[in-house]
Formats: structure tokens, C-alpha cells, sequence
């Protein structure tokens, strides 16, 4: 698979419906438009690995405890705490090599395998740090792929959103601080990642591919092109970041007065 293979394989992910998302695939195809000299067969052969055991253990153990089993147990997969702002942890095809990374990027196999096997299983857009929704006899649990899978209580839900700056009155709603979102949103977030890291240390090439991909899996958002457009303009390239400045505007009109001002200091610039 090379790069434009991956750019094919991401809009076809874009145009999927979200139950129909396919999150590894779509992952992987994020990690080769990064870098395409890789083989991407490690990072599948790990996800169907994850399900096989997963199938197993749910014949003995409850979900949530044989999902942690599989995951940080048989697989091995845990949180970076020593070079955590490694690029190396938001990239699937790295994490299958180390067997170890960002919450959100372990997270792509925790949800792999629940799907593969039938379980409730989502991802909780959870601020500064990544968690998955895990449905259960007893109600929805909270796990932290970071921390090797395991529960999060109530409290500990309360003082992380606290910690995160979310008012007391919000931090108490467990309905909102758990609330599920789509497997693409989970994939978008890794790439929101991505391009923040890169944009502190002005690494705009790989800004501008992560923003690209972010366009590609959520066709109808215009703000992935506004990033895309910061990134060209970070390089220099001020035509690419005018063209990009445009899609943004023909997506959505409520962009366009930020997007006309953005073009309009870019084109003086390029003039």
C-alpha cells in the first residue's frame, strides 16, 4: 500500500456510515499515508489476534475483565508513561511494534476485538484523556485502555474532569462524561493528535498530512481544510493553503467569514 492507496482506502472509510466504519483498516491505512515503506500486516494479524482470544476468555470471564485480560495480558498493549510525546505512540503500525502507546491508539484494538466478538463497546470523547464505554449487566463501566484496561470509577471519572478544567456541574453528569461516540470520531480524534503535536514543534509536513487525513474520514467537516490550510501556510505553500481555504467555504458557510478573512491575509501575502 503506498500513500495514495492510503488516500483512497481513507475516503472510502469517509463515506462509510458509522456502523459500518472500518476502524483497524482505516487506522492502518492512517499509519501507511504517514509512512508507506512499512507492511502493515503485523497491526492485522495482532487485531485478529486480539479477537481469537477475546472469543475465548468471554466463555470464562465477564467482558470487561476479559477484555483487559486479552489486551494488556495476552497482547501485551499499555500506556507509554516514559516517552509519552512520542510520535511513535498515535501511529497503529508503531504500536503493534512496541506494543505500546496513547490511550486512543490502544483503544482502535480494544474496539476491534469488542466488535469482532459482539460486545457494547465505544469510545468516550473524554477531555485529555481517551476512555472506552463498555455496557454490562450492572450498567456501563468505564475502562482506561492506558491503564492496562482497567475500571474507572464514578469518583475518579468526577476528579479527572475537574483535574481537565469541566465545572463542578458538569463534572457530576456521568451521562455526559460518558457519553459514546463513533468509532470514526475516535479515529479523528487520533489525528486531532497528531496535528497539535506537530504544529508545536512546526512540523507543518506532518500537520498537513494528519489535517488531510481528518478531511478524508469526515468528508462533511470544514475544519480539517482550515487546518490543512494553516499547515500548507506553515511550509510556505500559499496556493495549496488558498485551495484549501476554499474547500472549507464550499463545506460549510458558517466557515466562510473565517475562512474569507484567513484567504484574503494569505493571497496579500502570496501577491
Amino acid at each position: 500500500m503506498n500513500r495514495e492507496d492510503a488516500e483512497e482506502l481513507l475516503l472510502d472509510a469517509g463515506a462509510a456510515t458509522d456502523g459500518d466504519f472500518p476502524l483497524l483498516e482505516a487506522a492502518i491505512a492512517c499509519a501507511i499515508h504517514e509512512d508507506p515503506s512499512r507492511d502493515p500486516q503485523a497491526a492485522r494479524d495482532l487485531g485478529a489476534s486480539g479477537v481469537q482470544h477475546l472469543s475465548q476468555r468471554l466463555k470464562r470471564e465477564s467482558a470487561e475483565e476479559a477484555l483487559a485480560e486479552v489486551m494488556a495480558g495476552d497482547l501485551g498493549l499499555g500506556g507509554d508513561l516514559f516517552t509519552y510525546e512520542s510520535p511513535e505512540n498515535a501511529d497503529i503500525i508503531s504500536v503493534t511494534e512496541r506494543r505500546k502507546g496513547l490511550a486512543v491508539a490502544l483503544g482502535v484494538f480494544y474496539l476491534h476485538a469488542a466488535r469482532k466478538c459482539g460486545l457494547t463497546l465505544q469510545g468516550v470523547d473524554f477531555p485529555g484523556h481517551f476512555l472506552l464505554r463498555i455496557e454490562t449487566e450492572e450498567g456501563p463501566l468505564a475502562l482506561d485502555p492506558f491503564s492496562e484496561g482497567r475500571v474507572v470509577l464514578p469518583s475518579e471519572l468526577t476528579r479527572r474532569a475537574l483535574h481537565a478544567g469541566l465545572t463542578p456541574n458538569v463534572a457530576d453528569r456521568l451521562d455526559r462524561l460518558m457519553a459514546p461516540v463513533s468509532d470514526r470520531a475516535v479515529l479523528v480524534r487520533l489525528q486531532n493528535t497528531i496535528f497539535a503535536r506537530a504544529s508545536a514543534v512546526r512540523d507543518y509536513a506532518r500537520a498537513e498530512r494528519a489535517a488531510l487525513r481528518r478531511a478524508l474520514l469526515d468528508p462533511n467537516d470544514h475544519r480539517p481544510w482550515l487546518d490543512v490550510a494553516a499547515a500548507r501556510e506553515g511550509q510556505g505553500a500559499l496556493a495549496g493553503a488558498l485551495e484549501a481555504l476554499a474547500r472549507a467555504t464550499t463545506l460549510d458557510g458558517g466557515a466562510a467569514l473565517a475562512a474569507r478573512a484567513t484567504r484574503e491575509r494569505v493571497r496579500l501575502r502570496l501577491n
